[in-house]
């Protein structure tokens, strides 16, 4: 397994609208391993695809308390939606940054697994939330599309400074 590299805000690659996938092989099951443990090296709850420039229709998650139980959803559909609830937000595309999101509280959704084996499931709370947000990914588009154009703006602003300053720390030499 490996960590895969998180493209990040405003990296015009996270605007691509994923393909569906058709192959269900090897290699997609390395992805998908891949994908988990960067989640995970990432301290992060959920990761599509397309946040490892890999443009195909799949995420996985993990909201579980342990961190222990992770989920894929290969080609995901949400068929069915209700209620709404605001809730704060964050992305390992867009780090240190949060905010108010409204999404739907109850989610059914259709996808298939690692195997290509269709299920269906019905989430809520911060599950149907996660799945929301990395299925948003999946059409090119990113929480802070849901902010104001002027907040966007700052957003872009902080990350850029975040990585210039990472960018002019010196390096310690190690004996």
């Amino acid at each position: 397994m490996a960590i895969l590299e998180i493209l990040e805000f405003p990296d015009e690659r996270l605007r691509t609208v994923a393909k569906a996938v058709d192959r269900f092989d090897a290699d997609l099951g390395r992805l998908i391993d891949d994908m988990v443990e960067t989640m995970y090296a990432a301290k992060g709850i959920g990761l599509a695809a397309t946040q490892v420039n890999v443009h195909r229709r799949l995420l996985v998650l993990d909201v579980s308390e342990a961190q222990d139980s992770p989920r894929v959803y290969i080609n995901p559909e949400i068929i069915e939606s209700d209620g709404s609830e605001t809730c704060e937000e964050g992305c390992l595309s867009v780090p240190g940054v949060y905010a108010e999101v409204s999404r739907a509280e109850r989610v059914r959704v259709r996808a298939q697994d690692r195997d290509g084996s269709s299920f269906t499931e019905d989430l809520d709370g911060l599950h149907a939330v996660c799945l929301q947000h990395e299925m948003d990914h999946l059409e090119g588009k990113l929480f802070v599309d849901y902010l104001s154009t002027l907040k966007r703006r700052m957003v872009a602003k902080k990350l850029e400074k975040q990585r210039k300053l990472a960018s002019q720390k010196p390096a310690r030499a190690v004996l």
